[in-house]
């Protein structure tokens, strides 16, 4: 089996273009050490020098977990600078360590961080918006507990680092407890939280520099003591910058999800959102159009206070589905600053079906991307 397992893990490789040298990865001589079992584990080492694309490395990695066979949790990638820590070409052959030197010692240092594994974390999910106010932590907190609902083991990590909302979404506003160095999550309507709003006073101006950003989002993945997870959700803050960049170097994240308003503004905006993910070879599960048009039951008078169409519009361009269309319906904001997410206090309402609905359609989104499931327990 390895033999034609090899060749598939060889041709994926193959498929794969450096732009900067304008020839795949194997023929441009980028792959060392390629090495395939029977098991489906695959390592090799991967040259990669300073002015070579450093998405080329997860480009790599998402198309080897692909391959039927392969094991996603054992693909081992070494990522070499052929050059050296100055750009010296001289000594060994390039990707070979110096006598008494190991791969990842002085002289071999990578030029971005290999995003660790969190096989306990289960299948992890960017929710993300292009802009503020559109409703993104809304969704979350909602596409979380109704994955709850189903059964799911479910947390959500609150990485909105200047608005952290989720707090409040969910009631829950003491600090976490700390046993033997490990924070313990906080918990509500069956979803495990963590929020930089547990930790610090509501009234605190975030103000956070990248490094700080990075160390944020990297203890909430490594210092909290998640448990076993199906479903981990990460709230990201709008825009495209650091904590976005922070979670894609520090994780594998398995899918993202976009959220928007029918209105162009924000459309645009979430474009913009969803090509960061594209760069850095994140497959999105798809657009959840929040804020649509709402028909009140009782006079059936259609209102679209937001516009209409406009998350369609942006699914098409993507090539991407549209997981849902939630309407704007009223006591939503309430219920929320009251910590009581929609699919909670009104479960039998338009947008909580719409939010569950979304859930499923998610959960279906990663089964046929063959991103790797949980085992629904119970």
């Amino acid at each position: 089996m390895s033999d034609s397992l090899s060749a598939q893990v060889s041709a994926a490789l193959a498929r794969i273009q450096n732009p900067r040298l304008e020839n795949d990865l194997l023929s441009a001589g980028m792959i060392r050490d390629l090495q395939v079992t029977d098991a489906g584990h695959v390592s090799f080492t991967f040259l990669l020098s300073r002015s070579d694309p450093a998405t080329l490395v997860r480009e790599a990695r998402a198309a080897i977990r692909a391959i039927p066979g392969v094991d996603p949790q054992q693909v081992r990638i070494s990522v070499v600078d052929p050059a050296g820590p100055a750009g010296h070409t001289h000594g060994p052959p390039a990707g070979q360590p110096a006598a008494g030197q190991t791969h990842g010692q002085a002289g071999m240092t990578p030029p971005a961080p290999t995003p660790e594994q969190y096989p306990h974390l289960g299948t992890i999910v960017a929710v993300s918006s292009g802009k503020g106010g559109v409703g993104k932590s809304t969704v979350a907190a909602n596409v979380a507990v109704a994955l709850a609902q189903k059964g799911y083991r479910v947390g959500l990590m609150d990485a909105d680092i200047y608005g952290p909302n989720i707090p409040r979404m969910f009631g829950v506003f003491e600090k976490p407890p700390v046993v033997s160095g490990r924070i313990q999550p906080l918990a509500a309507f069956g979803v495990k939280l963590m929020s930089l709003g547990f930790l610090i006073d509501r009234d605190a101006p975030a103000i956070w520099r990248g490094p700080i950003i990075m160390k944020i989002v990297q203890q909430f993945l490594r210092d909290v003591e998640w448990g076993e997870l199906d479903y981990f959700l990460v709230d990201l803050p709008p825009g495209t910058g650091d904590a976005q960049l922070s979670l894609v170097q520090s994780c594998q994240v398995a899918t993202a999800v976009i959220v928007t308003t029918p209105q162009e503004v924000a459309v645009g905006d979430a474009l913009r959102g969803a090509k960061m993910f594209e760069r850095v070879s994140v497959p999105l599960a798809g657009v959840v159009e929040n804020m649509s048009p709402y028909t009140d039951p009782a006079t059936g008078i259609r209102l679209a206070m937001f516009g209409e169409g406009g998350g369609k519009r942006l699914a098409e361009e993507l090539k991407a589905p549209l997981l849902g269309q939630v309407p704007l319906q009223p006591g939503i904001a309430e219920e929320a600053d009251r910590g009581r997410p929609v699919c909670v206090s009104s479960p039998d309402s338009a947008a909580a079906r719409e939010l569950a609905a979304i859930a499923e359609r998610l959960v279906q989104s990663a089964r046929e991307r063959t991103i790797e499931l949980p085992v629904l327990r119970g």
